[in-house]
């Protein structure tokens, strides 16, 4: 078995036994492999492990390695997208989940390109729980008012929330971060706003994906624990 495949089944066993611990079914969380600066033949390899959902940080990547991979994989986006890139990602069918939305400027962006390819987007709300300057996403207490407005757009569909938290050596400090945004999930499931699906929680990287697990994460977004350290 290869290091990568064999750095994968040590990943989910991590999700099955984080799932355990907090009651879970592993089944219910999703594991997207973090492609950011791999090789076509390292992505190969979780692919013939039966690895679904890749996910790439930035459009011109995407790109490259969408039209190198023929397979049924879903692609997520999962860094910052920049209103200039959306056009891209709409051509691109097996693009399926954006998880960083964080603006009402992207947010028309999305829903104008969407519906000019004649699609629906499925989107995750970019929250900035830990109030890091250096990471993007709204204020926590602008999420209900910022969904009710972007509920009434037609060509993109909420399907929950993302966050990223900062990194630190020991993730129990991260723990608050990952449990208010669960509970800003379920405030916004009470809320009841038509037309927006609290349906994903995308939240955990390789360094603190079993805490998020843990305090409610549906996927996680997992590199260098699947492919070994990146190289820049």
């Amino acid at each position: 078995m290869s290091e990568i495949k064999d750095n994968l089944k040590q990943v989910q066993k991590r999700i099955a036994a984080a799932a355990k611990r907090a009651g879970r079914d592993s089944d219910e969380i999703k594991l997207v492999a973090v492609t950011k600066t791999r090789g076509i033949e390292e992505i190969k390899e979780v692919i013939e492990a039966d690895v679904v959902d890749l996910g790439e940080s930035r459009v011109q990547e995407l790109r490259d390695k969408y039209d190198n991979i023929s397979q049924k994989i879903n692609w997520h986006m999962i860094g910052h997208l920049q209103r200039n890139k959306v056009k891209y990602i709409m051509r691109m069918e097996r693009c399926n989940l954006i998880h960083s939305m964080d603006s009402m400027r992207l947010a028309k962006k999305i829903n104008k390109r969407a519906g000019m390819a004649d699609r629906v987007m499925n989107v995750l709300v970019q929250i900035n729980v830990a109030g890091d300057e250096n990471k993007f996403g709204l204020e926590p207490e602008e999420t209900i008012d910022y969904l009710r407005k972007v509920a009434e757009f037609e060509n993109l569909q909420v399907k929950g929330l993302m966050t990223m938290v900062p990194y630190v050596d020991d993730t129990e400090q991260v723990r608050p971060y990952f449990r208010e945004l669960k509970e800003l999930f379920e405030e916004v499931k009470r809320a009841e706003i038509p037309n927006i699906e609290m349906q994903e929680l995308s939240m955990g990287i390789t360094n603190d994906f079993e805490v998020a697990i843990e305090e409610g994460a549906t996927i996680v977004r997992v590199g260098s624990a699947i492919f070994g350290p990146r190289e820049y």
